[in-house]
This record gives structure tokens, sequence and C-alpha cells, in this order.
């Protein structure tokens, strides 16, 4: 069975690079990530990284094709920061289980994944709101794609994208778990509330420029075949940073309901 996994991992991972969803780096971490987590959780565990790859994928196609303004500092191929950012604690909890199957590092694992899933699902379905964007610390409308801001539509596809992870984490291992009602809310919230921490911290403490030439604030530090301008943030606080917090909250919260729940 092992094998098998194996097998489709690479395959994934390689029709993901020659569709452009994954650079060549990327594909390299995705290729770690996904065999981690195939070798220590087996099907069930690829079967939830696939939900979350396979969803965030195709919305990020969807949000490709819309007329939104170049905010992102990086493009729609992801690259192996954002692979890792993304699902490296999970693949880290994946490993610990390996060597200590107990329903605490699961209960990490699944809250790092319902994490990474609903701020995608917030960006990528928030993009296609009718209303522009609310920047919870500036306190006024802002361009799609800026860090820290937020859309009812995004927060409503938060919700939504750690719940369809946790719910079908429950019925994979409906075995390890018990008191799942209970799981199903503590952990849908975690997710929930580790998306609305990757905002807060991209409105506080990511770095943004500005373009001299159009004046578009951005996370790029070129824009308009020129350098752009620092103009607030940290420096070394971009959006992958903001992203792999965001997942170590999220399994450290599902350790820790796993921790008063086990």
């Amino acid at each position: 069975m092992i094998v098998i996994l194996l097998v489709a991992v690479v395959l994934i991972a390689v029709i993901a690079y020659y569709k452009q969803k994954l650079t060549l780096s990327g594909m390299i971490a995705a290729l770690f990530v996904g065999s981690l987590i195939a070798f220590s959780l087996q099907i069930y565990g690829l079967l939830l990284l696939g939900i979350f790859f396979v969803t965030s994928t195709f919305l990020g196609s969807l949000r490709s094709e819309s007329n939104r303004l170049e905010i992102t500092a990086k493009g729609e191929k992801r690259d192996a920061i954002q692979v890792l950012a993304n699902g490296g604690v999970s693949a880290l909890f994946a490993g610990l289980y390996y060597f200590i199957p107990s329903p605490l590092l699961l209960c990490g694992f699944v809250g790092s994944l319902a994490a990474a899933n609903s701020d995608t699902w917030a960006s990528e379905i928030g993009s296609f709101s009718k209303n522009r964007p609310f920047h919870i610390i500036k306190r006024k409308r802002v361009d799609v794609g800026t860090s820290g801001a937020i859309t009812a539509l995004g927060t409503a596809a938060a919700f939504a994208g750690s719940f369809v992870i946790v719910v079908f984490a429950i019925l994979f291992w409906s075995g390890s778990f018990y008191n799942s009602h209970i799981l199903l809310i503590t952990l849908t919230l975690i997710g929930f509330i580790s998306h609305f921490i990757d905002s807060l911290l991209g409105a506080m403490y990511q770095v943004k420029y500005r373009c001299p030439a159009c004046e578009l604030e951005t996370e790029q530090t070129r824009h308009c075949g020129q350098s752009t301008e620092k103009i607030e943030g940290t420096a070394w606080v971009n959006n992958d940073v903001v992203n792999l917090a965001c997942t170590s909250v999220g399994a450290l919260l599902g350790l820790l309901v796993g921790v008063l729940l086990f």
C-alpha cells in the first residue's frame, strides 16, 4: 500500500509541475510533504492533504482568471517556501505520529491543515466579493489581495474551508476520536481562528511596498519595471512567514484540544 501511495504522490506532484501549479522547487517540497504524510498517516493523511491541495489549486486557478491587481509577491505557481509554509507543519506532526501514534498529534495535524485551508479559501473565494475588502487595522476599504483585509464572503469561506478539513478527518479517523461532535466544533473553530490570526499578523507586521510609478501598494519588491519603496511592516515578515505562523497556531491549538479531550 505504501508504495502505491508514494507513486501517487510523485504523479500528483509531477502533474502539478507540468500544469504550472508548482515551480521545480515547489514540486520537490510537495514530494517531501506528501511522502512524509503518506508514509506516516497513509491513505487518510494523503487524502486530507489532497483535499487541501486540490481545492486550493482549483480556487487559485479561478482567481487568476479574474480581473485583479497584482498585489501579491508571487505568482500562481507555488514554490518550495509556499508549500512548506502551508504544509510543512502538518508534515512535521505526521512524522511525529509515526513514532508516537497519539490522537493528540492527529489533532495537531488536522488543526494545521484546517488553518491552511481556512486561510486559502478566505483569500481565494473572498477575492470574488462584490465589496472591497476591509482592513482590520486601518479600518478602511483597500484593494483585493491586501494583507490584513477581510470580506464577509471570505470570512464565510474561511469557516467552510476549516469545516471541510475537520469533517473529513473525523470520518477518516472515527476510530481514533471520541466526542466527535465536540472535536468537529473545536477543530473547525481552531482553523477559523487561525485564519484571523493570519489576517491580524498580515495587517500589523507583514512588509508592504509602494510602486513609485503607479502608486500601487504591493508585496512585490519590483513593479512596473522598477524597485518598489518599503512603506510599512517588518522586512522579513512576508506572506510565507504569516502563513507559517497560521499553520503553526492551528497545529498548537489542535494539540491543546487533544490534551484537553484525550
